[in-house]
């Protein structure tokens, strides 16, 4: 099966995109990972928000092909993903309440092909949005 190019073109601009986030998010841990955004956050959770360019991609996305179902699978994760970025962050920097076993998860160090995964899940569903 060859994709056509409108495909390849979303698909393109998600990895781009995804890697983007990646590169600024990317970090050795959980509580990592959470501290670089955090810094964003601290400026203003409107550039923290504007640091998350697939979540903007998913909600033009999911217009674009009439809410397919794989169109909404990918937005709906994607919101959750935000969504618990910002309160994870909340507990952690602002209120400053961590549980025990909370506080154990974001100091175990992250294998490197979660920190990928993006890469490989949106795009499968991307694909089948348009395909579909």
């Amino acid at each position: 099966m060859v994709l056509e190019e409108y495909v390849l073109n979303y698909v393109l601009l998600y990895v781009l995109l995804e890697s983007y986030e990646i590169w600024w998010q990317k970090a050795g841990t959980l509580l990592g990972i959470l501290a670089r955004m955090y810094e964003q956050y601290r400026k203003n959770i409107w550039v923290f928000l504007l640091m998350q360019p697939t979540f903007y991609f998913g909600i033009i996305f999911v217009m674009l092909c009439d809410y397919n179902i794989y169109s909404v699978i990918l937005i709906s994760i994607k919101a959750s993903d935000v969504l618990t970025k910002i309160v994870l962050l909340k507990k952690v920097f602002i209120q400053r309440e961590v549980s025990v076993e909370l506080s154990q998860v974001l100091l175990v160090p992250i294998n490197q092909i979660f920190i990928y995964l993006g890469l490989i899940i949106y795009p499968v569903l991307i694909v089948l949005a348009l395909t579909s």
